[in-house]
């Protein structure tokens, strides 16, 4: 039964959530994931849920992509067709996995995810007229079979995979990398939330509330967010997925002793 606290909880955190996302090109469940399972969620409830709620807020960001003339259907939809396919396999692997080894792999994907926020900048340097040496067509395969697994296992739009092997493999710059992937969200999403509402893991009332704090969060941080110095908002990310992985192990920890 969601209760006062919950219901309040899960729409800060889905404001939370959808603030970064706006701002940083991320999805949200980095922070939806965490907090469901900080209120007393399975960590598989955590991750279909929060598929839900993403497929909202990225839903929300590219319809406004779209009115400025910055969506890109045939990138996302190169990216994408490969991600409806593997979502399906990261969904299998999470109905597969105990809690505390689901945790416990969430919590590596966040400290990865600390340096992939600084790749980002790096790959920037990278000269754009150097030659591939991946045929495009075998690179956005890749791409979007990565970030499609990723969305079906832990529940995370898998923007934060896209936007830097975009750059790195495909030559885009971070603008059109995080216009796209967006976009690619939205898809990747949608098939690990399919997947798992089949399999009866979506709680629909926790997602659509998280989906709407995340829409509203997304809404402000196109707004306000960038007048804030890059730097500072780099800082705290880092700080933030830092203290989230943490926590994660902690409870991956506690429910390796509870089995």
């Amino acid at each position: 039964m969601l209760n006062s606290p919950n219901l309040l909880s899960l729409s800060l955190g889905g404001l939370i959530a959808g603030i970064l996302a706006g701002f940083l090109g991320i999805g949200g469940g980095t922070i939806l994931v965490p907090l469901m399972v900080a209120l007393g969620y399975t960590p598989l409830q955590g991750v279909a849920t929060s598929s839900l709620a993403i497929v909202i807020t990225s839903i929300s960001g590219s319809i406004q992509n779209w009115r400025m003339g910055y969506f890109d259907p045939e990138r996302v939809m190169y990216l994408g067709l490969p991600a409806l396919f593997t979502a399906q396999i990261g969904v299998y692997l999470a109905s597969k996995f105990v809690a505390y080894l689901l945790l416990t792999a969430f919590g590596l994907l966040l400290l990865i995810n600390i340096y992939l926020v600084d790749l980002k900048k790096h790959l920037l340097t990278i000269n754009q007229a150097k030659p591939q040496r991946i045929h495009p067509a075998i690179a956005r395969l890749f791409t979007g079979g990565v970030a499609g697994i990723l969305a079906g296992l832990f529940g995370i739009g898998g923007g934060v995979i896209m936007v830097p092997m975009q750059i790195l493999l495909l030559g885009e710059t971070i603008k059109t990398a995080i216009q796209t992937s967006l976009g690619v969200i939205v898809l990747t999403a949608f098939a690990a939330c399919i997947g798992h509402a089949i399999s009866n893991n979506v709680l629909f009332i926790e997602g659509i509330l998280l989906g709407i704090g995340g829409l509203v969060g997304a809404q402000m941080s196109t707004r306000v967010l960038p007048k804030l110095p890059d730097a500072t908002i780099s800082v705290i990310f880092r700080l933030m997925l830092g203290l989230l992985s943490l926590y994660v192990f902690l409870q991956a920890w506690q429910s390796f002793n509870s089995r």
